[in-house]
């Protein structure tokens, strides 16, 4: 599987209709979706579809046409992030209706292309599962792991000072656990 950590957009035009195409991180989703509505209110449609991993780690999906005819628009591009095996990830693609009819088959594919090409442009990383770990440290290490976190790019999500040690929380893949296992011997 793959997903994305920043977003990309990509424009593209069929018969002087205009479809914006945005990929995010699914974190990003609601954000973005609320923001394209206040930029583009003149925009006829603003369809979406995502894939998320939920927290019983199984896929979640979701997609709108937005108005315009059923099945056009939201399943295509979801079925362009299920084809490229992406997830926790969203596509938004606003549009502009530029006068000519395109029908519903013309729809599809250009709701598709516009998804394909939007991936296409982006940086796609492979997706980790991570698992939530919650440790407890002295104080007198405190250092050590702020270094080990920040030489092996890994954010605590949490981290509260008791009366004599540290409780930290931060999610690790099976590599990176091994690794941190590893690092924790060390000491």
């Amino acid at each position: 599987m793959l997903t994305v950590k920043e977003p990309f957009f990509n424009k593209y035009e069929v018969k002087k209709s205009t479809f914006t195409s945005y990929l995010i991180p699914y974190s990003d989703f609601h954000h973005y979706h609320d923001r394209l509505k206040q930029e583009h209110p003149k925009a006829n449609h603003i369809v979406f579809a995502y894939r998320m991993l939920n927290e019983h780690n199984q896929i979640q999906e979701r997609a709108s046409d937005d108005g315009e005819p059923k099945g056009v628009a939201g399943t295509p591009t979801l079925n362009v992030l299920r084809g490229k095996a992406l997830i926790n990830s969203a596509i938004l693609t606003v549009r502009y209706f530029g006068g000519t009819k395109l029908g519903t088959g013309g729809m599809v594919r250009a709701y598709t292309q516009s998804a394909k090409e939007v991936i296409a442009q982006s940086k796609l990383i492979p997706y980790m599962t991570k698992q939530s770990i919650t440790f407890t440290t002295p104080y007198t290490l405190t250092k050590r792991y702020e270094h080990y976190f920040n030489t092996q790019n890994i954010s605590y999500h949490d981290r509260t000072f008791g009366l004599d040690s540290v409780t930290w929380q931060i999610a690790l893949s099976e590599i990176e656990k091994k690794y941190f296992e590893i690092f924790i011997k060390s000491l």
